[in-house]
Parts: structure tokens; C-alpha cells; sequence
């Protein structure tokens, strides 16, 4: 059967807050019956758009990353919910509002941190994909109101076969957000690298001056993993990167220099090679 699944572009987010902000307008003040209680204004970010800082100055970049409820095939709040909360047929992962009341402990089943407390409905709360607007068949285009509300196409959600998913993943290079949990989320994520690994990141100098279409080559383990050519600036970046120990080679037409550097959860900005 087919089942909804979002897909989310960090490296084309912007922090604009449109999702966040279509989610508070469909949902607080509005309940919607056999769906959800109305959101309360403040407290709740169903679409919580996380930042994450990279790099040292003058090299630093922020990247973006939206996360709502999961949807997770083997969610850990459905266990923990003993029946109030439940798994539709096309994947969507939903809170009986009535079943729910007083269960505050499902707060802490879910490891994303995405189920919310309503102290005035006294239930807990989270995303529902807005699946009372996916079930409406007038509602088009038939997608969540923050995809629907994106400028940047950052955010896109698909109906599909799980067959069909599983190219996309291969294809696209999509990624699930901490797949060691086993959850099978039905959120996935495009240039994920971007939030959560590191960058080495430097500019080269000649006698002073930005030097262009300069040679520069990552190694670890005495194997080359990258090499990249230097822009008009003379910069160059090697992102996604693992922590570990790398040696970065810069070649400017005959000039050499080589750096060591030790990548500890935290991305490099080596400031600038003169040579």
C-alpha cells in the first residue's frame, strides 16, 4: 500500500520559518475533530527548525534542519502509548486525543523530543502530517501545509509505494535522522552531512594575494579521499566529514604546503595557507 513520507533539503532551508508558521496557523485555535486537539500558541513547535553553527571565523556556515514527527515505522511512542497512539495504513503515526489524556510519559518514548504537553487539553500533542487535510480530497495540492507553504521547495512530501521510496533513497542520497535508533522514520533528509558532520575549510595565499585554481587534495590514512580547486577567492572546502585525523595538500602552480589536521566534532577553518 502506499504510504506518505517527507522528504527535507537542508542545504536549501533558510530558517524562514514559513512551515513553522502554516503549522501554527492550521493548528492553534483550530480543532480538528478525530485529528487533534487545537495547538496551544505558545510551547508547541510541531515543524521545530534546529540550527547548527560549523567552522571558526571568518569561515562559518549555519545550517538548517526541520524536524517534525517522525512517522516512524516502529515508533517508540505506539509501545509506550498501550493503544492511544497508533500507526495508519498510509504511515501516518497518530495520537488518540481522548485515549491519550493524562499520558504525559509519552513525552519521553520519543527520541526526537517531538511530542509536546497541552497542559490546558491535558494530552500530548505532535505533528499528524495534517492528515485531516490529506484525507480531504477537495484539499489541493494534497500535501501537509508546511510543504505546501515552503518558498524554497526545501520541504516535499510523496504518496508512494515503499519500493518506490527505497530508489529515491539510493538515488537522491537521502538519510534518516539517527538511523542507529531503528525507527524507520518516514521523514527523511537530503544533504543531512551539512548538520551533522564537519567541514575543513581554508584559504590559499601567493605573495600576498588570493590564488586561484590551486590544487588542494584530502588525505587520511596515506588514501586521497577528495581534491578540490581553489575559487577566485582562493578558498576551498572538503565538508561531510567524519572525525579523524587528515592531511590537506595544496598545490599552487609548483608551490607546496601541507597541514595536519584533527577533526574532534567540531569543523576546521585553517584561516588562510601563504605560500
Amino acid at each position: 500500500m502506499k504510504q506518505w513520507y517527507m522528504v527535507i533539503n537542508v542545504a536549501t532551508c533558510h530558517d524562514c520559518n514559513s512551515c513553522f508558521m502554516a503549522d501554527k496557523d492550521e493548528h492553534v485555535d483550530n480543532e480538528w475533530p478525530g485529528y487533534t486537539a487545537a495547538q496551544p500558541r505558545h510551547g508547541h513547535r510541531w515543524m521545530n527548525v534546529e540550527r547548527h553553527e560549523r567552522g571558526q571565523y571568518p569561515r562559518i556556515d549555519i545550517s538548517f534542519r526541520p524536524t517534525p514527527c517522525q512517522h516512524c515505522e516502529n515508533a517508540p511512542c505506539i509501545k509506550a502509548g498501550r493503544g492511544a497512539v497508533s500507526r495508519r495504513e498510509d504511515g501516518i503515526v497518530m495520537i488518540d486525543m481522548e485515549k491519550a489524556k493524562g499520558m504525559k510519559e509519552l513525552l519521553k518514548s520519543c527520541p526526537y523530543g517531538v511530542i509536546y504537553w497541552n497542559e490546558e487539553k491535558n494530552v500530548p500533542q505532535k505533528c499528524t502530517m495534517c492528515a485531516h487535510l490529506l484525507d480531504d480530497e477537495s484539499w489541493l495540492p494534497a500535501v501537509p501545509r508546511c510543504v505546501h507553504n515552503c518558498p524554497t521547495g526545501s520541504l516535499k512530501a510523496y504518496r508512494m509505494e515503499p519500493a518506490e521510496i527505497e530508489k529515491m533513497i539510493t538515488a537522491e542520497g537521502l538519510s534518516a535522522l539517527r538511523p542507529e535508533l531503528g525507527t524507520k522514520p518516514h521523514v527523511l533528509y537530503k544533504n543531512l552531512d551539512k548538520f551533522e558532520k564537519n567541514f575543513i575549510a581554508a584559504g590559499v595565499l601567493v605573495d600576498g594575494d588570493c590564488f586561484e585554481n590551486a590544487t588542494v587534495t584530502l588525505k587520511s590514512g596515506g588514501a586521497v579521499l577528495a581534491t578540490e580547486t581553489t575559487n577566485c577567492f582562493g578558498d576551498f572546502k572538503f565538508d561531510g566529514l567524519e572525525n579523524g585525523e587528515y592531511i590537506v595538500d595544496v598545490d599552487a602552480a609548483g608551490r607546496k604546503a601541507s597541514e595536519a589536521v584533527k577533526i574532534d566534532n567540531k569543523s576546521q577553518s585553517l584561516g588562510f595557507i601563504t605560500l
